[in-house]
Parts: C-alpha cells; structure tokens; sequence
C-alpha cells in the first residue's frame, strides 16, 4: 500500500476487533466530541468507577452522562442500559437509575452518530431499542 491507500486503510476501521474497554474509550471520546462542537462545555470526573462518565454544562444545570457502545443491526440502533462488571461471586449486573445519571448518551460506529436516551427511556430496562435509523431516513427523503 502506498500513501493514501495508508491512510484510508488505517482511518477505516469498521470491522475492528475491539475489546470492550477499547469500544468504551471510543464512545466517550467521540460524545465528548460531538457535545464540544454543539458548545457543551465537557468535564470528567477524577475518579474511576462512578456511574456516569462525563458531565455536561448546559450553563443552568449539570448533567451526568453514561456514555455507551451502540449496536446497529439492519435499520435498528441497540443500547445496553446497563453496567456489568467481575465480582468474586461472578458478573455483577445493574440498571441505570434517574439518581444516578440524567442521561445515556451511546455512540454507533456504524453510522457515526451519537444518540441520547432521557430517564424515561431506560430506567428500569436492559437494553433501548430504537429504529431511529428509519426514521432518520424517511425525514431525510421528505
């Protein structure tokens, strides 16, 4: 490969393998990035673990935002609402909570979007569903 064909290769990265901590820092940079060019001033908390990775200003509030991997499969958008991690009796599951974080922000891949889930949309839910993709398209023909 040569020069542009260099590039192309290592800029295009649709079918990476990536772990799941890769697949994370991806998201939150690329939310971080879209909120930074709307004018969002974006801030992270110093320390590991928390329930919410970044927090937003929106100037007369803060918002604490999960950021998240989104799937696409066909015209539909998929985002866990949920976090797991290894616990010495074996996986730990648990929901997101409107205590706990005002939003679920998750960054597809595939389309290279960000999509913004409100409390109303996961709490108490595994996984969002959404066929946002359609109805990006019909809006786009109309």
């Amino acid at each position: 490969m040569e020069g542009d064909d260099v590039v192309r290769s290592v800029l295009y990265c649709e079918n990476m393998d990536w772990s799941t901590d890769q697949k994370g820092a991806i998201a939150e940079a690329e939310i971080a990035a879209a909120a930074i060019r709307l004018g969002i001033d974006v801030y992270r908390p110093l320390q590991e673990g928390g329930r919410y990775d970044l927090i937003f200003d929106l100037g007369e509030r803060l918002l604490r935002v999960q950021c998240k991997w989104a799937t696409r499969v066909g015209d539909v958008v998929v985002v866990r609402c949920y976090s797991s991690r290894r616990a010495i009796d074996g996986m730990r599951v648990r929901r997101y909570t409107a205590d706990e974080v005002d939003a679920i922000v998750a960054y597809c891949t595939e389309v290279d979007r960000c999509f913004v889930l409100r409390p109303r949309e996961f709490v108490g839910r595994n996984s969002f569903i959404s066929d946002w993709l359609r109805a990006a398209t019909i809006s786009e023909r109309e």
